[in-house]
């Protein structure tokens, strides 16, 4: 608190020749109520010091220093607009003789969103008297440049309409100690965080969701929980494996060490430590699962990055093992501290905190996006009020693209820091992800097959997420709105399977649960290839084709003997010979396409069969839609 008194006491022995305030004619009552209330600031009471100082101002409405040190104690305690008030009725006094005060009046300016207000009363200090105090002068430097930045944002970006309203989750969660890393499973339906016990001890709680409410959070059942610190945790999207950091732990490589935890059915087992390729003997922390879990994204001081913390990658290989993390460049790593990665279910949106891109003055938050050629686009500042002058910490934002969760101290805290919702702002937003889940499982004997799950943008052609399904043929895939996709499942010695998502029109709000029977490579097995696409009455075949022909010939190579029939149907709709004739041309240019790709033409053949042997009704559209198809049949192996 000394430090305070010295910042206000520091200018108010100023004095100007030319004032029109004059501190010497202050009644004397009122200046000893201002003496007690700077002892009571140096006692560390600042609710005690203003009351004394209202006193003092109601005792002579005249006394600048008063208001000036009620405002500097309403700034202490984040009263913003209490301090803007004191300050201007100090102002309105002698704006001469408090100018050197404009830099703290435009941080409480700033701390309110009144950021062009706070650059013109920097402008008029830096004019008329810059600090002579070097400290001070580069503060108000600094100060100048958040506070362009946050004008011309304001300027540039849709947040006028925009209503940032946190909504404290309950009592279920929050507590009087403090609750922070939230993280939730993509159904939403299920809670993790970190809870620090009695101010010390940092322990993981979770939560389900029950008719809307979250129930009574309680900690992790399992051996993931120690009498030592665990924090900064990450749940994977399906529940399965959590992700976290720890602390000098005897199997640790440094201060801070990630480590990972996999769901039993006793609970959360032994946590193990990530190895010495992602752990270093620097600070290791904030770790996050892509929706896959074949990516883990990670803030790091280790050495040879570009500042003090930077972000980093490690992928998971086809033989278990993480492999060497990948610096994330300079388009996401500053000079400055880069931390808190949060990779959304969608795959392709990363969220993180940052104090060395332009922004509000501390350590804000960003948002990057992957292009399709797998380059992250240049990191966009959150903007206010979600990014505010004080320091952000972690995000985390929920499969529907818009329901944000995040921790702070707000006034309507139950103790600490506890959790927030919030609608995030429209443009700020990911894709929204659903989900699909099933098992894959041979077609005669319904044992499971462990196989291989991959969906394909069929816009591009390239690979979303590509996963394999554990032991018993279960899998869990993230599904982006907004975009048509190729979905295959491949296991070696059977057929191919194929469907296909599209969403690129429709946003739909269901959880797809999709069981997979694979069929064996036998004589007269028989696939349809769902990701075959024709115009209508049209036998060009159309480029979001591609992906499910690369499949077909991925088959015919590692199958050297395999011989097939690719045959072609339509539904009742038109001359049944214009259906004939359709069909037949349309098997042809999937023959046509196979050939030209160096497959043998003696392996091939096309036959079209028209609107003979329908697989639905054509009374609707749905059952002429399954009527059109092309499917390939074994003819021999």
């Amino acid at each position: 608190m000394k430090k305070l008194v010295f910042f206000i006491l520091s200018f108010l022995t100023l004095q100007f020749s030319f004032a029109q305030y004059d501190p010497g004619k202050i009644n004397k009552k009122a200046v000893a109520l201002f003496t007690q209330a700077m002892e009571r600031i140096d006692d560390g009471s600042l609710t005690n010091a203003a009351g004394l100082l209202q006193q003092a101002i109601e005792t002579d409405k005249n006394y600048v220093e008063a208001y000036l040190a009620l405002a500097g104690i309403y700034g202490k305690l984040k009263n913003h607009t209490n301090s803007i008030s004191q300050y201007e009725k100090a102002m309105a006094i002698d704006s001469n003789y408090t100018i050197d005060y404009n830099l703290a009046y435009s941080i409480q300016l700033a701390g309110v969103g009144e950021f062009e207000k706070a650059l013109d009363a920097l402008n008029e200090l830096l004019t008329k008297k810059p600090p002579k105090n070097q400290t001070s002068l580069e503060s108000a430097q600094r100060r100048k440049k958040s506070y362009e930045f946050a004008v011309d944002y304001a300027k540039n970006n849709a947040v006028k309409n925009y209503v940032f309203a946190p909504h404290n989750i309950g009592g279920n969660i929050n507590t009087a100690e403090s609750e922070y890393f939230p993280s939730l499973t993509i159904d939403g339906k299920e809670l993790v965080f970190t809870r620090r016990l009695k101010g010390v001890n940092e322990d993981f709680y979770y939560s389900k969701l029950k008719a809307g409410e979250w129930d009574l959070a309680r900690p992790l059942e399992g051996d993931i929980n120690t009498p030592m610190s665990e924090a900064a945790q990450n749940i994977s999207s399906d529940g399965q494996w959590l992700v976290f950091t720890a602390n000098n732990r005897d199997n640790s490589f440094g201060n801070y060490d990630l480590y990972i935890s996999y769901l039993t059915p006793n609970g959360w087992g032994e946590a193990t430590n990530l190895g010495g390729r992602i752990n270093t003997d620097q600070w290791d922390a904030q770790p996050c699962l892509s929706p896959d879990k074949k990516d883990l994204y990670f803030a790091s001081r280790r050495l040879g990055g570009y500042g003090g913390k930077d972000i980093y990658v490690s992928h998971l290989q086809t033989n278990g093992r993480w492999s060497e993390p990948e610096n994330m460049g300079p388009g996401i790593n500053t000079t400055g501290d880069d931390e808190c990665p949060f990779i959304h279910v969608d795959n392709q949106t990363l969220y993180f905190v940052s104090n060395g891109w332009p922004g509000y003055g501390g350590n804000d938050l960003f948002v990057t996006r992957k292009g399709i050629d797998g380059v992250w686009e240049k990191p966009k500042n959150l903007g206010y009020p979600i990014n505010t002058i004080y320091d952000e910490g972690t995000l985390f934002i929920a499969a529907d693209g818009k329901t944000a969760y995040y921790a702070s101290d707000r006034s309507d805290s139950k103790g600490g820091h506890d959790i927030y919702n919030f609608e995030l702002r429209e443009d700020l937003r990911p894709n929204k992800t659903l989900w699909v889940k099933g098992k894959v499982f041979d077609k005669k004997t319904n044992t499971g097959l462990s196989s291989s799950v991959e969906l394909i943008d069929l816009s591009s052609n390239k690979t979303i997420s590509k996963i394999q399904t554990d032991e018993t043929g279960n899998y869990f895939l993230t599904l982006p709105v907004g975009k048509d996709y190729a979905f295959n499942v491949n296991r070696k010695g059977y057929l191919f399977f194929s469907d296909n998502f599209l969403m690129a029109d429709r946003s739909p709000d269901s959880i797809y649960e999709k069981n997979i029977a694979l069929l064996p490579i036998e004589t007269n097995a028989s696939i349809v290839l769902k990701n075959i696409f024709f115009d209508v009455n049209k036998f060009e075949l159309k480029p979001a084709s591609q992906a499910e022909l690369d499949k077909l010939i991925q088959l015919l190579l590692d199958n050297p003997s395999l011989k097939i029939e690719i045959s072609g149907y339509t539904d009742n709709v038109g001359k049944p010979a214009d259906n004939l004739l359709l069909s037949n041309n349309r098997a042809k240019a999937v023959v046509n396409y196979l050939v030209s790709k160096n497959i043998s033409p003696q392996r091939l053949t096309a036959k079209g069969y028209g609107e003979t042997k329908p697989l639905a009704d054509n009374k609707t559209e749905d059952g002429r839609a399954l009527n059109r198809r092309t499917q390939m049949k074994v003819v021999s192996q």
